[in-house]
């Protein structure tokens, strides 16, 4: 394969109104950091305004561009595994649509990738311009507690914004999971990862798409995709009830050798409803894990390619693209995959 030089890689929700100038600012970016050899992987992630007709039209007025639209919405994480599993270049830019990371510091990004030696530049966040208190400060509680319970050291401060080599890349597609933290992902597979500082500007337009909801979907993800403290919490609080409980029958036991009834309907009722609220607690936290090997266990695509724009390099290795007649396109990985 003839690889372009860069890749960038662009997931997409709704952002028919930064698309144009997101096109204009990216393209003027890769131009002066490789010039042509260059492609621009926008992913349609089933957006219900007009992205989809934006971005056939942007592939069709620049050759570099290839624009893909996934079969519904699959999530960010999703969207942006099916833009670096299709894309062909020797290094590898993820972006997001809303231009809150300046695509201008490309150049510098990979200046610093070949002074330092490194696989992976990661752009770590000194200022986020337009964000209100209270996410700025969920942020900084999430990275830090993230970064206390998991066995892998995740950097703080850290978006998907980064710059990625070929052989870190195809590390990170070999992993097939389906609840997919792409920044712990890459932050797992190693090689010689290095920080770039910058200050994160506002929206250019549009909303935000993960709200609270979703930030909190997302962090559990990320916390039940990389560490097992939960169920170790769980093990922890059993224990201890355990040995409260053993104090409690001795407490009565005493009492009842000493004559003096037990009394207090209220406080028993207390300690009953206590402990079922934990060990729905712990239930639920088993429940969780066992759901992820539950997906997991079906082996299903990543992602579904509904329509492509512009020149697709790469192979669908963790999703489907429907190809030519006879041609196999996807060939899911991982144990028991056909080899």
């Amino acid at each position: 394969m003839n690889r372009p030089a860069l890749s960038i890689v662009i997931p997409c929700y709704n952002e028919e109104a930064c698309l144009n100038a997101l096109h204009a600012r990216v393209s003027a970016a890769a131009h002066t950091a490789v010039g042509a050899s260059h492609e621009i992987v926008l992913v349609n992630d089933g957006s219900r305004d007009g992205s989809w007709p934006v971005m056939q039209r942007i592939a069709a007025a620049d050759p570099c561009v290839v624009a893909i639209n996934l079969s519904r919405n699959h999530g960010h994480q999703l969207a942006l595994t099916a833009g670096l599993d299709l894309c062909a270049g020797e290094q590898i830019l993820i972006l997001d649509a809303d231009l809150q990371d300046p695509p201008e510091l490309l150049s510098d990004m990979r200046e610093t990738m070949v002074r330092e030696g490194a696989d992976v530049v990661y752009a770590v966040r000194r200022k986020r311009e337009g964000e209100s208190l209270f996410k700025k400060l969920t942020a900084a509680i999430f990275y830090r507690v993230l970064d206390r319970v998991t066995d892998t050291p995740i950097p703080l401060d850290t978006g998907d914004f980064r710059l990625m080599s070929r052989r870190a890349l195809d590390a990170f597609l070999s992993l097939p999971e389906q609840a997919r933290f792409i920044r712990g992902m890459v932050a797992w597979v190693g090689f010689r990862q290095v920080p770039f500082l910058y200050d994160r500007a506002e929206r250019h337009a549009g909303e935000t798409k993960y709200p609270l909801a979703k930030m909190m979907r997302f962090a559990f993800d990320a916390m039940t995709g990389f560490s097992t403290a939960p169920l170790r919490l769980a093990s922890h609080m059993g224990l201890v009830l355990t040995g409260a409980s053993v104090l409690l029958m001795l407490y009565i036991a005493v009492g009842w050798a000493m004559g003096n009834a037990v009394q207090g309907w209220t406080s028993t009722m207390l300690v009953v409803v206590f402990l079922g609220a934990v060990q729905m607690f712990v239930l639920g936290m088993i429940g969780e894990y066992l759901g992820r090997l539950y997906v997991e266990s079906k082996r299903r695509p990543l992602y579904l390619v509904a329509d492509v724009a512009g020149p697709v390099q790469g192979r669908a290795s963790l999703g489907y693209r429907a190809g030519e007649p006879g041609e196999v396109i996807y060939a899911p990985r991982g144990p028991g995959a056909a080899e």
